[in-house]
C-alpha cells in the first residue's frame, strides 16, 4: 500500500482499526516519506538480502524494506496492530509479520526458519524507553547478522557513536565498541513522526565485526569492568572500580599503576585497549595467577 506516510491515511487506516496510540510501548508512527526509503537503502538490504524489522507500526519501513530484500520479517509486539499490518502489507508476498517480543523470542530460531541461507540485517525505527536493552541483545547474541541500522533518539545515537575515550561516551559506547563499527547516517526531527516526540531522534549503522574489536581473556570480565567503571561516572576510576567491583582502592591502584592510567582518571577517558587491559589485569587477579 502506497502512501502510508500520509497523515491523512494512516488515521484512516487506523480508525478503521480503532487503534489508539499507546505510551506504554512508545509508539511513534513515521510520517516523513523521505526517511524510510533513506534507511532501507543505507541498511544494506539487496534481493540476496533477509532483514529482521522491530516494530513495524503500521508499516511504513516495512513496505519500502519489502521493495528492496528478498524477505521482511517483522516481528510486533502489539497484537491490535496485526489486522492493520494484514491490509497495508498486502501487496507484498515477502513479508511475515510475527506478534512476540524482540527481548524473549528466539531470533537464531525466526532466522533459520524464515532466513535460510540469506545475508541478514536489522531494520528498525526503536522506541526510546528501549533502545540499549535491544541493542545490547542484538549484540550479545552472536546472529549471524552484518548489520544493525536503527532510529533512536538522538541524544542516544551520538552516545553510541561517540569514540571511546571522549566525554561523550558511556558503557554503551564500549560495549557497541566492542562488537561493531558504529556510525550516524543522519538526523531525523521530531516532526516526523505521529504523534511528534518531545526530542529529535537520528538513524544510525553498527557493522558487526567477524571478531571483538579488542582480544579479552574474558569477555565477562570485561564487561563487569567496563559497567563497573561508569557505575558512578563523575568519580575517579579508583573509586568508582573499587565501589563496583568490591576491592579496596589499594589494589586497584597498584592495577591502574602498573598499566600507567593516571588513579584520578575517569572511565570517559580510557580507549577501548586501556579497558581491555585493565580487564585482563583483574581477570588474572582473580584466578590467582
Amino acid at each position: 500500500m502506497e502512501n502510508l506516510s500520509n497523515i491523512g491515511t494512516i488515521k484512516e487506516i487506523l480508525s478503521k482499526h480503532g487503534f489508539t496510540f499507546s505510551k506504554a510501548l512508545g509508539q511513534n508512527f513515521l510520517v516523513n516519506p523521505s526517511v524510510c526509503p533513506r534507511m532501507a537503502e543505507m541498511c544494506g538490504a539487496d534481493k540476496n538480502t533477509g532483514v529482521i524489522e522491530i516494530g513495524p507500526g503500521i508499516g511504513v519501513l516495512t513496505n519500502e524494506l519489502a521493495k528492496t530484500a528478498k524477505k521482511v520479517v517483522a516481528i510486533e509486539l502489539d497484537k491490535r496492530l496485526l489486522p492493520v499490518l494484514n491490509e497495508t502489507l498486502s501487496d507484498h508476498i515477502n513479508v511475515k509479520v510475527i506478534n512476540g517480543d524482540i527481548m524473549k523470542i528466539n531470533l537464531h530460531k525466526v532466522i533459520e526458519n524464515e532466513l535460510p541461507n540469506m545475508k541478514v540485517v536489522v531494520c528498525a525505527n526503536l522506541p526510546y524507553y528501549i533502545t540499549s536493552p535491544v541493542i545490547m541483545r542484538l549484540l550479545e547474541e552472536n546472529l549471524p547478522v552484518t548489520a544493525l541500522t536503527v532510529m533512536v533518539q538522538k541524544e542516544a545515537g551520538q552516545r553510541i557513536c561517540a569514540n571511546v575515550g571522549t566525554r561523550l561516551g558511556g558503557a554503551l559506547t564500549v560495549a557497541v565498541n566492542y562488537y561493531s563499527k558504529p556510525k550516524l547516517l543522519f538526523n531525523v526531527s521530531a516532526g516526523s513522526f505521529m504523534p511528534a516526540p518531545k526530542v529529535d531522534s537520528c538513524v544510525i549503522r553498527l557493522d558487526i565485526t567477524n571478531e571483538p574489536t579488542v582480544n579479552v581473556k574474558s569477555s565477562k570480565m570485561f564487561f563487569k569492568v567496563v559497567k563497573g567503571a561508569f557505575y558512578q561516572r563523575r568519580k575517579t576510576l579508583s573509586n568508582s572500580l573499587s565501589s563496583a567491583l568490591e576491592y579496596n582502592k589499594k589494589t586497584i591502584n597498584s592495577i591502574l599503576d602498573k598499566l600507567s592510567i593516571p588513579q584520578n582518571a575517569r572511565a570517559e577517558q580510557l580507549k577501548m585497549e586501556e579497558f581491555k587491559k585493565l580487564a585482563d589485569e583483574i581477570y588474572f587477579l582473580e584466578k590467582g595467577n
